[in-house]
């Protein structure tokens, strides 16, 4: 099968359902003693780069991520995606969101996960893991009605789901499994709530190896905090909502350890994207209690930008006996890596039929850093437009117009403040060691850096794409008459309904 050829849905599908339960119960009887670890995932929504204590928050109280830090790793160059969709699609993936195929060959805002495409949950459910998600999924469809319930968390390698199909810009809708069991959820009980069922899943499946998500709805705006929290922080109600998910993170960690699961589970915190700045005064970086946006600290802009501070997030790593405790990894690594990474752990195959861009970062996960892969490159996509690239210390901006046509809907970009939508006459070569407020080009004192990543840029065009141009490993899994030149833009979404939908069943 070729990267860009129709998967057989049928046998992916059937081999999840029946062949699954065959190798979990081999893989149970031959590794008894050696068990595959567990795994969580703690995926908040915009939370910026500078909005945990142990990256910098003068603030926001976080003494239980701080703690899983001083007890693990923090990775200080952790790349996400410029906004909540994309994000999502990465992580679960392993791919680049320009690259997954989409329902309907078109490439949306917020990626409309095509089934053929193979998620983390299905990966490791080869192995026979039970597999749960507990919040926000926006994969869809980027709303909370006349979403397509068959490409639900539970139709993508989910035994569970408990949360809501989109984002809470206006109302969150309460699905348990494929049911609608609360419309207009109260936002105050969300971080809890998601945690009470996260923590009774993992009791529940304790004895097999397990893989929780937890993708919390907040803090995306709306913002709202329980009684035990709201009012309590020095940044207002923005600053209660991280004080809150942190609590919730450190439950946690407390159900692991109080059953004896922690030796044998990874747990890694992080975010979709850097803060939403429109929801702060002056699209300034998020400081004032009023502001319902975070911070990217000295991180330069925010979500919907490829500057740093839109997709480099905090993330902390927590693992005792496995993950050495007290570590900086200064490594590059992504969202897309954790596919490949949990996989090899987990003792499971990626697949073979197509390309996966993360690679296996075991070796940052256990300290190894000697054997950091020095010629990794991270791309940076708006939309389906390539603006930058990064090797090692060196960040190189393409040149791109102020409202490049590749980006909209978000040209003007008015998500990010005035002085950042800007674009480049010439390549503009940034030394992120010395300068992570990227205002300096050196690319006149560095030509045979520059050379590079030019070329690394032009490579992955051809391979992936560009706004004029569909790479040869994008992948298109709906019948069509020819393949596409340039990447078919869907339409801007309409707004909304408010009415929820129901289940299929």
């Amino acid at each position: 099968m070729t990267a860009s050829s129709p998967p057989n849905v049928f046998r992916r599908k059937f081999s999840r359902a029946i062949i699954t339960l065959t190798l979990a119960v081999f893989s149970l009887v031959v590794n008894a003693n050696e068990p595959p670890p567990n795994f969580v995932i703690i995926f908040t929504d915009d939370q910026g780069y500078a909005d945990v204590g142990c990256f910098g928050s003068p603030d926001i109280r976080t003494p239980r991520l701080d703690a899983m830090a001083a007890q693990g790793m923090k990775f200080t160059s952790f790349y996400a995606q410029p906004i909540c969709g994309p994000s999502r699609a990465a992580l679960m993936t392993g791919c680049y969101p320009m690259r997954v195929a989409e329902r309907g060959n078109t490439k949306q805002v917020h990626p409309i996960l095509h089934e053929g495409e193979i998620t983390i949950a299905e990966i490791l459910k080869t192995k026979g893991y039970a597999t749960a998600c507990f919040g926000k999924w926006d994969l869809a469809k980027h709303a909370q009605s006349g979403f397509f319930m068959d490409l639900f968390p539970t139709r993508q390698g989910f035994d569970y789901f408990y949360g809501t199909p989109t984002s809470n810009d206006r109302v969150a809708n309460l699905y348990r499994n494929e049911e609608l069991i609360e419309p207009d959820a109260s936002m105050a009980t969300l971080t809890r709530r998601y945690t009470d069922e996260a923590i009774a899943f993992i009791r529940r499946s304790q004895k097999q190896p397990f893989f929780v998500y937890i993708p919390h709805t907040m803090p995306h705006t709306r913002l709202d905090a329980s009684a035990q929290f709201k009012g309590k922080s020095k940044r207002g109600l923005y600053g209660d909502v991280i004080e809150e998910i942190d609590f919730n993170v450190g439950r946690i960690l407390d159900a692991l350890n109080e059953l004896q699961l922690a030796d044998n589970t990874y747990v890694l915190f992080t975010s979709d994207n850097g803060p939403w700045l429109i929801k702060n005064k002056d699209h300034a970086d998020g400081h004032l209690p009023g502001d319902h946006g975070g911070s990217a600290g000295p991180l330069r802009s925010g979500k919907v930008s490829t500057f740093e501070g839109g997709v480099r997030v905090p993330a902390i790593l927590w693992g005792p006996g496995r993950v050495p405790s007290g570590t900086t990894c200064d490594s590059m690594a992504t969202t897309m890596d954790v596919l490949p990474t949990f996989a090899a752990l987990a003792g499971a195959n990626i697949p073979s039929d197509r390309v996966i861009d993360g690679e296996n970062i075991t070796h940052l996960f256990h300290g190894n850093f000697d054997k950091t892969n020095l010629e990794k490159a991270y791309f940076y996509y708006l939309r389906v437009h390539l603006q930058a690239v990064r090797q090692g210390n060196w960040k190189l901006h393409l040149p791109r117009d102020k409202e490049p046509i590749g980006a909209a809907p978000f040209a003007p970009n008015t998500h990010i403040a005035t002085a950042d939508r800007i674009g480049f006459d010439k390549p503009f070569l940034v030394d992120l060691k010395n300068d992570l407020g990227e205002t300096t080009d050196v690319s006149s004192q560095n030509p045979q850096v520059l050379k590079r990543l030019l070329g690394l840029a032009e490579a992955m065009r051809e391979d992936l794409g560009d706004y004029d141009r569909v790479g040869k490993n994008m992948r298109f899994f709906d019948p069509q008459d020819s393949r596409p030149t340039k990447p078919p833009l869907h339409p801007p979404r309409q707004r909304q309904s408010r009415k929820p939908a129901r289940s299929s069943r």
